[in-house]
Parts: structure tokens; sequence; C-alpha cells
């Protein structure tokens, strides 16, 4: 046990001092007393005569006690004050015993009693001291009147030979002797109480944090728990059942559970009566719908299982629900997301097939062209049959690109590099207008592994977006940038034009497939672009900046393992 667990405390030693100061009042009033009947009967007793000495003791443990109760009121250190008030008692014990006839007087066990209070009030240690206090003054006074140094009031004797030496010394050694042995054996119960209530106060500590963390685990858990007696009467009913059912714990506690939640009728009576309290099997779930009084349907998962509780004659049944509201609708949204997958991946086939006819019909056409005359009318049709299926071919490839991306290959390279390259590959191709001016802001190589081929792809598909919103020409600004996120180093590319910028609408939906605000626009070329970014476990935004324009960003990691 830890020492600092036996301290005493000051709650505790407070009061022990004022029953020691009322205790001892008592006595030195009962001791005046019959100090004053003895004085009125002028009789002379076996303890010596009553001289004015006594009175000055009595006195003095008025006065004393007068200036203990003002040190008890103006300090609170009543360890010390407890030590001085005893050690006090040994001196006024001391004064009595001169006062009676030292030798001749039978008040020395007058010590015993503040060697028991020592060891009552302070323990062990505090016995031991007033024990050692006591065998000195008391020692002390034999010695110096066996001498004659000093003369006690009343003493008969002449103190002097071999036989009475030897007297004195066995006495005092008795004395003593008996001192230390009343204050051992005196210290030994209030020791052993005092471990107890250390040991008392510990459990009880230990019974309060354990009563304190159940209460907390009970109102933490997430899951309704209503705790139901023989009777059917509530017992527990945590705050999760409160927000599930909107009732109050107070408001419910002592009440039968079918008066208050007629919900449970069907439910308690199939499973109670049935099975005894001590069955091992699991209890099952069941699914069942809570209408609440704001008309909301809640789905609820419950489980009801008997309260094993070791008395027999006591039963009771938990009832332990959860809501499951929201995980029915994100299961519901699965199968929902389940099947719009299979219609994509059926779309995506479907869009396979259509491209070997779109093939064969426009191999076919162009075949018949060849024998027609310039300007035929056939001709012109078959012009426009042409260039439709080459927009639909175009339009199903990128569906597919959407669909069905290409799976990863990484390797090391230069992204501003591949960005050159690419930038110089669009603006030899068809969609490239020569009023275009574009501007690179490049802080060395940068070097990424990805998968270039798909990065090529993301930035053609946003050249094409940026040259598509300027007819009429403007500027294309091209960035690149190591930046540190979550602890984690990433590159950043920037793509900015100078044309009309996002619209707020637009904003909300830029990479929603099949949304585009331009004219025979597919709308696949921004969600192509947000599907590869994130097979790369990257991620893309779009901005209008303050000055004007629209901005395309793309994040990447420096490595797969650093995204």
């Amino acid at each position: 046990m830890v020492d600092s667990d036996l301290k005493i405390s000051q709650t505790e030693l407070a009061g022990r001092l004022q029953k020691l100061m009322l205790l001892r009042l008592f006595f030195i009033s009962l001791f005046l007393g019959t100090s004053i009947f003895i004085q009125i009967r002028e009789t002379k007793t076996y303890f010596g005569d009553i001289q004015t000495s006594h009175y000055s003791i009595i006195a003095s443990v008025y006065f004393l006690t007068f200036i203990y109760i003002i040190l008890f009121k103006t300090l609170k250190d009543y360890l010390k004050q407890a030590y001085l008030q005893l050690l006090m008692d040994t001196l006024l014990i001391t004064g009595i015993i001169y006062s009676t006839g030292g030798m001749d007087s039978i008040f020395s066990f007058l010590y015993i009693l503040a060697i028991i209070s020592a060891s009552i009030i302070l323990y062990r240690r505090g016995g031991m001291v007033i024990a050692s206090s006591s065998s000195i003054l008391y020692g002390l006074l034999l010695d110096l009147h066996y001498y004659n140094v000093i003369h006690p009031f009343s003493s008969r004797w002449d103190f002097s030979g071999d036989y009475q030496g030897f007297n004195i010394v066995y006495s005092t050694a008795v004395n003593i002797a008996a001192f230390y042995l009343v204050a051992f054996l005196s210290s030994y119960p209030s020791e052993q109480a005092r471990k107890s209530r250390v040991e008392l106060r510990a459990k009880e500590d230990d019974i309060i944090k354990l009563e304190a963390l159940n209460e907390w685990i009970i109102r933490s858990i997430s899951s309704g728990l209503i705790t139901l007696d023989g009777q059917g009467r509530i017992i527990l009913f945590n705050p999760a059942a409160e927000g599930i059912f909107g009732i109050r714990a107070s408001d419910v506690i002592g009440e039968r559970i079918l008066e208050i939640i007629p919900f449970f009728k069907d439910y308690l009576n199939k499973e109670t009566g049935a099975e005894p309290l001590n069955e091992k099997k699991p209890p099952g779930f069941i699914d069942a719908q809570y209408p609440r009084r704001e008309g909301e349907i809640l789905s609820l998962r419950l489980s009801i299982s008997p309260l094993m509780i070791p008395d027999p004659h006591r039963k009771g049944q938990i009832i332990l629900f959860q809501d499951m509201t929201e995980m029915k609708k994100i299961e519901e949204d699965m199968k929902k997301v389940e099947g719009l997958a299979l219609i994509g991946e059926l779309a995506a086939g479907i869009a396979h097939e259509i491209r070997n006819p779109m093939a064969s019909i426009s191999g076919s056409i162009q075949m018949l062209k060849e024998g027609m005359e310039e300007g035929d009318t056939n001709g012109r049709l078959m012009d426009i049959i042409l260039r439709e299926i080459n927009r639909l071919n175009h339009l199903v490839s990128d569906f597919l690109l959407f669909a069905r991306p290409k799976s990863v290959e990484n390797r090391e390279f230069d992204l501003n590099r591949l960005i050159l390259e690419s930038l110089e590959l669009f603006m030899n191709s068809g969609k490239w207008n020569e009023k275009m001016e574009v501007r690179t802001d490049f802080t060395g190589p940068v070097n990424l592994v990805s998968d270039p081929e798909q990065i090529r792809q993301v930035l053609w598909n946003i050249f094409l977006n940026a040259v598509e919103a300027m007819p009429e020409g403007g500027i294309i600004r091209i960035s690149t940038e190591s930046v540190l996120e979550s602890g984690r180093e990433k590159v950043r590319i920037k793509v900015r034009d100078t044309g009309p910028g996002f619209s707020k609408k637009a904003l909300s939906s830029l990479f929603t497939p099949f949304f585009t605000t331009k004219d025979g626009g597919t709308g696949l070329g921004l969600a192509i672009v947000k599907r590869i970014v994130e097979g790369l476990r990257g991620r893309v935004y779009g901005a209008s900046p303050s000055g004007g324009g629209a901005e395309i960003t793309v994040l990447l990691g420096r490595g797969p393992d650093n995204v």
C-alpha cells in the first residue's frame, strides 16, 4: 500500500482534535470538582493534601484549551497541533504527579491515557512519541525526587539506601516498559482500522469509477438499450433509445414498456416464456418498421434476450436495437448502383459492337460514292452520311474510353517534356486554332512515375476543351509545380485559358458525363479526364479565376506509393 495513502486526512484529524479538547476539559473539570469537594470536607486523602498547585494546574489546562481553540481556528496544520497538545498533556500529567506526591502519587496511569489518545489520534508513530516523552518526564521526575533535587508536595518518604534505590529503578523500568507496550498495543487496532479505511476507500473509489464507466459506456453506445425487470417495467433507458423513440428516460423509468411503447407487444410476446433464462443460445435479430409520431418510418433491428442474473427468482429482459434506416437507404442505393453498373457494362458492350457495323457501312458508302459523278445529289447525301458516321464513331470511342479505361502502366518520365510533346501533337492536328497562343511556366524538370499515355489523353482533352472555348483565339497558360500536401510530395498541373470561363451551373456539373454547353459537343471530354485522373489516384477540379477565363487543375502523386 502506498505510504501517502496512510496519511491522516485534515478533516479526520480536526474532528479528533476537537474530541480530545472536549474530553480534556471534561476530565479536568471532574478533577476540579473532586478537589473542591475534598477541600470543603477538609480531609486528607491517600494521594496527598489538596494544594493550591492543583488549582494552578487546572487553571493552566483551561488557559491552554483557550489557546488551542485559537490555534485550531487560525492554523490549519492540525498534525503539529495534535503533537503540541499531546506533548503538553505529558507535561501537565508530570505536574499533577509532582503536586500529588511524586513517587507516592497514584496518577502515573494518566500517562497511559495520553499514550492511548496519541495512538488513536496519531496512530503508532504518535503513540511511540508520547510514550517516549512520558518515559523521559516520568523517569526524570523520579530521579530528581530520589536524589532530593526536587521535593514534590505531599511526599511522605525519605528515599535513601540501596533497597529503596532498587525499588525506584524497578518502578521506573516497569512503568517505561508499560508505556511502550501500551503504545504498541493501543496503536495496533488503530493501524488496522486505518488500513481498513484506506482499503475500503480505495474499493469505494474503484466501485464509483466502475459505475461511472459503466454509465458512460451505456450512454455512449450508438445502439438503443432498454432493460426490463420480471414484470416488464423499464429499469434502464439509454440516450440512444431516447433519441430513437423521442422519450426521456426520466419519464419512463419504472413504467411498463408495453404501456409506453406498444410497438414491442408482438416481439416481446414471441421472446418470453419459451426459453429458460440460463439458455446459452444467442438471440436472433428481428427487423421491424417503427412509425414515429412525425410520420417518419424507422427501420429497426431488434435483439431481445433474457437478463442473466444469478438469483433465479429475479428475471428480466434486455432489448438491444439499432436504427438501420440510413443503412437500408444505402443498401437500396447500392442495388441501384449495381443495376446501373450492369447497364453501363451492357451499354459499353453494345457500343463496342456498333463500331464494326459502322465501319462496314462507311466502307460501303465510300465505294458507292466512287462510281458517282461530282455534284450528284446522292453523292452529297452520302457525304452527310459519312460525316455523321464519323461523328458517331468518335462518340462511341469517347464513350468506350470513359466506360472502360485502360489499365495503368507506370514508368518514370519528365512531365514537362511530356506536356510539350502533347502540345506539339495537338498543334499539328486539325483541332488547333492558329489564333491561339501558348505560354508555359515550368520550374525545371519534374520527374513523375505514372502512366504517360493516359496523361497524354488527359492533356489532349483539356487542350481541346480550351480551344473550343475560344473560337476567336486567345491564350493558353500551362504551369507545373511540386507541392506538399498532407506530408506527401505531389505535382500540380494547371491549364488556364482566356475564354468566357465556367458559369456556376457549369462548375457544379463540370465533370458529369454528357453535360456540355457547346453545340455539337459530346460532354465526355472532361468526364474522361476525371475518370483517368481518379484511376491514377489523383484529383482534378475546375475554377473560374477572378482574372477571367477557365482553369483546370490536375493533382497527381509523385509515384504510385505517394498519392
